[in-house]
């Protein structure tokens, strides 16, 4: 279990990293809490007046700050006092939520903004410990807790706790967040993308009640060399976790062992059956899983399976699997912002389904857990990554410490999800000797992390030797993928669609190969003949001569074109037409499917008849 071993260490230290005080105990998801979503109120601050004095020093790191520290949350004592704010005179905003999408004058804003929720709260027995939990704060979180500073948190889709037992009273506590979403150079997404950059506390904010001793982190997985064995491990979290009785149970399968953990807190296991129902697309089936301590018991729902590539095809519980997909932002359904509820993740994926998906491409962040819990009960597979995208600042060692946090971050939260199959390293990056160093750490720190996965990355296709006409990917990191992955546009944004007839590739690796972004923009309801742009006509006659070509590629493994509906971006100005929208959507932002959606419709019926019926796959 020397594998084991060294995950432990892993979390260890990233634990202990700067972009957040606590690893976040897995499987919040399922525990009880305290919610705390609702109307908070807030302050905008553009020029963070509420966090450094005249002379740009921190409040919050003087032994005295004084009042007009915002996270103190001060009154004035008397009608002499001077304070210059007030939450509680102040408007509220609905969280989870962003500000973009809330508040017309806050439409563009970047910057920071203050956020604060007054709550009483009693603990159910004395011994218990107290946990703030937060699913998401884009980008850069300073938080508060009743004057007192908890931590900071960098990165603006991953999740992250701070314990609060101590700092709780019965009343009136107030829970006070300085959140900033400047992009920056340095940053991970850096200065340039194309999505909106919503601000905001975007996901659940719980209060989490844990035993002194509590179940902090496992991993309960097929082994990718024994289908008829489950292996992983299980660590504790407090003062009495070593040397601690555990028990792991799938009572369907009668399965049960009991462990004892090392002097570290943790304990790895294996449990072999016989009988187990393998998850897949078509039987999405979950197991319950119930893990127990003397003081603690966590119950999850699991599916076991097996994923693996063998020269150039994928393979699903040994068996061959060609991936009808499409990528998703995560962008709320018939309205604005972020996704942020579950009846909104499952429309995304309900629309996936209608398409004939068995797979999806969650970009180019980690979506809500929403997304990748309900994916394993609809029997979705999915590719996750993290936003290094375009171009990073490949040189900054706290830009690659920031993405391997954010990587170590989605990576414990979905581990145990059967969905899951790729972790994606990066999207369109350009090549480079620092570029690909970057990567390779990532990639190195993905396989030590987990083993039961396929690592990928959506590259960049060129010209074979100068010639236009033969394309192939010529890129380092090629040869580190299992997959390999790439994105194109011929046709729109290179030539016309007809281009596509011209084209034929040559791919030296022997690589399961995805299609990983084609499309083409199109505004619902504008029709026209197929060489006018913006048209669903043009759209359609893209998707069909793309499909057409891409099927002539060797190895070719699935597909997930960009993209299943319209989604919010300021780099799409054309009036009339773009409006602030990107419109390579299947669907519009109103709900309504495009033209093109019902050829990649038809393109999987045909392509699952063909795939079930052919028996070299």
């Amino acid at each position: 279990m020397r594998n084991i071993a060294t995950v432990l260490f892993i979390l260890t230290l990233y634990a202990s990293c700067s972009f957040a005080q606590n690893i976040v105990p897995v499987n919040i998801y399922n525990r009880s809490a305290q919610s705390l979503i609702g109307e908070w109120h807030y302050v905008v601050d553009p020029y963070e007046n509420g966090y450094y004095n005249y002379r740009y020093e921190p409040f919050d790191q003087m032994e005295n700050p004084g009042k007009n520290a915002f996270f103190m949350n001060a009154k004035p004592d008397d009608k002499t006092d001077l304070v210059e704010y007030n939450f509680d005179r102040s408007p509220t905003m609905e969280i989870p939520g962003d500000w973009n999408s809330q508040v017309e004058k806050l439409y563009y804003y970047e910057g920071s903004v203050w956020f604060k929720k007054s709550f009483d709260y009693l603990r159910k027995t004395d011994s218990s410990r107290v946990l703030l939990y937060f699913g998401a704060v884009n980008y850069k979180a300073e938080v508060y807790l009743n004057g007192t500073k908890l931590g900071t948190h960098i990165g603006g889709f991953t999740p992250f706790s701070f314990e609060v037992t101590n700092l709780l009273n019965e009343k009136d506590n107030f829970l006070i967040l300085k959140v900033d979403n400047t992009r920056k150079k340095e940053g991970i997404p850096t200065l340039n993308t194309d999505w909106w950059n919503y601000g905001g506390i975007t996901r659940d904010v719980k209060l989490v009640e844990m035993p002194q001793t509590f179940i902090r982190d496992y991993m309960i997985q097929l082994s990718p060399e024994n289908a008829q064995t489950i292996e992983g491990f299980m660590s504790l979290d407090g003062t009495s976790s070593a040397n601690q009785e555990v028990t792991i149970s799938i009572p369907e399968l009668d399965l049960r062992k009991t462990l004892n953990t090392d002097s570290e807190g943790s304990a790895s296991l294996d449990l072999k059956s016989d009988n187990i129902n393998y998850w897949s697309p078509e039987n999405p089936y979950l197991y319950e899983v119930v893990l127990t301590t003397p003081s603690d018991t966590l119950e999850d729902r699991i599916g076991f399976r097996t994923i693996e590539t063998e020269g150039g095809r994928i393979l699903l519980n040994d068996q061959p699997v060609f991936l009808r997909g499409i990528s998703i932002h995560e962008e709320r359904p018939f309205d604005d912002g972020r996704v942020r509820n579950k009846k909104q993740a499952k429309q995304l994926l309900q629309w996936a389904k209608e398409l004939g998906c068995n797979y999806v491409r969650l970009a180019h962040y980690p979506h809500n857990e929403h997304m990748v819990r309900l994916a394993d009960e609809m029997g979705i597979l999915v590719w996750e990554e993290i936003p290094v995208y375009w171009t990073i600042d490949w040189n900054n060692t706290a830009t690659l410490k920031n993405a391997k946090n954010q990587l170590n971050e989605v990576i414990q939260r979905d581990r145990n999800r059967a969905s899951v199959i790729i972790w994606s390293m990066a999207n369109e990056t350009p090549v480079s000797k620092a570029r690909n160093n970057f990567l390779n750490e990532l990639a190195t720190l993905t396989r030590s992390l987990d083993k039961t996965r396929l690592i990928s990355a959506a590259l960049e296709q060129s010209s074979l030797e100068g010639n236009p006409n033969i394309r192939t990917i010529d890129d380092p990191f090629a040869d580190v993928v299992d997959v390999l992955s790439f994105n194109q546009y011929i046709g729109w944004y290179e030539g016309l669609p007809s281009k596509a007839r011209e084209i034929t590739w040559e791919i030296s690796q022997n690589k399961p190969v995805i299609i990983s972004e084609f499309g083409a923009g199109a505004k619902q309801g504008f029709h026209a003949d197929s060489l006018t742009r913006w048209s669903e006509e043009y759209q359609a006659y893209l998707y069909s001569e793309t499909l057409n070509m891409i099927d002539k590629i060797d190895g070719l493994s699935g597909l997930s074109p960009w993209i299943l509906a319209d989604f919010r971006s300021p780099r799409r100005q054309l009036p009339d037409i773009q409006d602030e929208w990107n419109r390579k959507g299947l669907i519009s932002d109103d709900g309504i499917k495009k033209k093109a959606f019902f050829v990649l419709k038809s393109y999987y019926e045909n392509k699952l008849k063909l795939w079930n019926t052919d028996s070299r796959r």
